[in-house]
């Protein structure tokens, strides 16, 4: 075969090579842009949906009492009693008792 021959022959075959290259790349660069877009667009209504899910739940709950929790208070004696009870039936010493109970006053 003739050099001048190979020689077209490698262009040609380049030339396909490049277009196809070319071609490739810029459908990857229009699937990425479009993937963005397509997922801006999810993000939205996503959101769009969380507050208006948000709104009706507000509705619902606005007007139901809010739980309080009880005053600590009872808790510190519900805990001195505990003490007391584990003082008196041995399982704490005099003095096992008195810095349990002081630590407990001081926090």
């Amino acid at each position: 075969m003739p050099r001048a021959r190979r020689m077209m022959r490698r262009r040609r075959v380049g030339r396909a090579v490049v277009g196809t290259a070319v071609v490739a790349g810029t459908a990857g660069a229009v699937r990425h842009h479009q993937n963005k877009k397509w997922a801006k667009d999810d993000y939205e209504q996503q959101q769009e949906i969380q507050q208006e899910y948000g709104d009706e739940q507000g509705e619902y709950y606005d007007d139901e009492p809010q739980q309080v929790a009880a005053p600590a208070e009872d808790d510190m004696a519900s805990q001195l009693e505990h003490l007391a009870e584990l003082h008196e039936s041995g399982v704490l010493t005099d003095e096992e008792f008195a810095a349990a109970k002081q630590k407990l006053l001081n926090s």
